[in-house]
C-alpha cells in the first residue's frame, strides 16, 4: 500500500521545549556549556552535527551518548503535536494510505514521542537525513514525504517522490521551494486539503 511519509521533528511534532530541556541536562551533566535556544532553532540535522558545535570531537560521542540517555527524562513530556498533525495523519489514513515517518532521530526516542502523543503510524525509519532518508522513503513505498527541512527536500528528489515542504521549522517557504518542494504550506493545518487533490486518480 502506498504511504505517505513524514519527518518529525518540527513536521509533525513541536520538540522545542523537550529537546530544550535535554540540552540543558546535558550542560547540567557534563559541565559543558550548550546554548539551548541557538540548539532548537536549527533542528534537522543528525545529532552529532548539534553536539560538534559545543564538544571537541573526541567527546562527541560519549556526549551523544549521555543526551540520548538523558533524553526520555527531560524531552518526552514537554512536546506537542505541530498544528494540523492530528488531522494530517487521520487525512492520510482516511484516503487510505498508511503513514511512515522518516526521520534524523533515533527511532527508539522517535517512537516515545509518537506513542506518548498518540500519534499512530505504520512504519517508523530513524537515524537518516537529507540522502540518507531516500533508501527508508523507497523501501516503504512513500509516494509523498512532507518536511519542515531543506534536507528533507533533498531526500524526496533523491527518492524519486515529490516533496511537501511545511515552513514550520528553520527553513523558509522560499528556501523550501528553492530544495525542489513540489507544494509548499504555511503548516500541516493545509495538509489535507492538499492531500485531497494530489491522490485524485492515483
Amino acid at each position: 500500500m502506498t504511504g505517505v511519509g513524514f519527518d518529525l521533528d518540527m513536521t509533525l511534532i513541536d520538540s522545542r521545549p523537550g529537546i530544550r530541556a535535554a540540552y540543558r541536562a546535558l550542560t547540567a551533566e557534563t559541565g559543558v556549556h550548550v546554548d539551548a535556544e541557538l540548539a532548537v532553532s536549527r533542528l534537522g540535522p543528525p545529532l552529532r552535527t548539534e553536539i560538534r558545535e559545543w564538544f571537541p570531537e573526541a567527546d562527541v560521542e560519549e556526549a551523544v551518548t549521555t543526551y540520548r540517555a538523558l533524553y526520555p527524562l527531560h524531552a518526552i513530556a514537554p512536546t506537542v503535536p505541530m498544528p494540523g498533525a492530528v488531522a494530517a495523519l487521520a487525512a492520510v489514513r482516511e484516503a487510505g494510505l498508511r503513514v511512515v515517518v522518516v526521520t534524523s532521530k533515533l527511532g527508539s526516542l522517535a517512537a516515545l514521542h509518537l506513542e506518548h502523543l498518540g500519534l499512530a503510524y505504520d512504519e517508523l525509519a530513524g537515524d537518516l537525513f537529507a540522502e540518507g532518508k531516500a533508501a527508508a522513503l523507497t523501501e516503504h513505498g512513500v509516494r509523498w514525504y512532507v518536511g519542515d527541512h531543506v534536507g528533507d527536500m533533498v531526500a524526496a528528489a533523491t527518492a524519486g517522490v515529490p516533496g511537501i515542504g511545511v515552513a514550520t521549522g528553520p527553513c523558509t517557504e522560499e528556501e523550501l521551494a528553492a530544495a525542489g518542494a513540489t507544494h509548499v504550506l504555511g503548516d500541516l493545518t493545509g495538509f489535507p486539503a492538499l492531500l485531497a487533490r494530489i491522490t485524485v486518480g492515483t
